[in-house]
């Protein structure tokens, strides 16, 4: 079990740009190899799918429990997983600092939410392309990050989609005005020219799969998309 997690305080916001590649545009056959060369990452995002709830198949815990003896960086597990009530916790007890379910994919949200927290994870929960913020707007203060898709989940490598800058904008609004710290990601299409409207409409942590890993030098990317200056 991870070291339980400490909530910032009330009305704060994480500071600056906070980076996280996706490996799912990494090399698989190298992967420990790949990890090195993103050490100034804030966090490793991890893409779990199954095949069921989104059409594609990565990877499962086994190979969470390696990336995670494979790097000391915060590993941000984004579950696109059917059933996830059941399966989410394994992945905070395997050590992930933080663990994303689908509010599609969750029977019981907030009771979800709590039992990530519980086993000494950050709680965060993603909405597809189409899926409406407000009806979770409620339940906030059980999350410790809140992640709005840019594209439809399944694949990397899709187009940023525009449409959703507006629904950033709404939760943006919804959590300076009630001042519950929760961070607001955004994975789809992150390039150097879209995180820059996505920070304008309120993002503030960005995850990047091929911006970082299709460059020459990860490191250098994951710097320049960090200049990126917040709203």
């Amino acid at each position: 079990m991870t070291t339980p997690v400490t909530t910032p305080e009330k009305g704060s916001r994480p500071h600056g740009i906070h980076i996280h590649p996706s490996i799912l545009s990494a090399d698989f056959s190298r992967l420990a190899e790949e990890l090195t060369r993103i050490q100034n990452a804030d966090a490793v995002h991890v893409d779990v799918m199954d095949n069921h709830f989104v059409p594609n198949l990565t990877l499962g815990l086994p190979v969470v429990q390696a990336i995670r003896r494979a790097t000391d960086l915060p590993l941000d597990i984004h579950l696109m997983i059917e059933d996830a009530d059941r399966w989410a916790p394994q992945y905070a007890e395997a050590g992930a600092e933080s663990v994303t379910f689908h509010a599609e994919a969750a029977a019981a949200p907030i009771r979800l939410a709590r039992e990530l927290r519980a086993h000494g994870a950050k709680a965060g929960m993603a909405l597809k392309p189409a899926t409406a913020v407000e009806p979770y707007l409620d339940m906030l203060e059980e999350l410790d990050l809140l992640l709005l898709m840019t594209v439809e989940p399944g694949f990397g490598g899709q187009p940023f989609l525009d449409v959703v800058l507006p629904k950033i904008r709404r939760a943006r609004e919804a959590l300076d005005g009630t001042g519950v710290p929760v961070a607001l990601q955004v994975d789809g299409g992150v390039t150097r020219e879209t995180i820059l409207r996505a920070a304008e409409a309120g993002a503030d942590v960005f995850v990047a799969g091929s911006a970082v890993y299709g460059a020459d030098d990860p490191a250098a990317a994951i710097d320049e998309l960090r200049r990126t200056p917040l709203r």
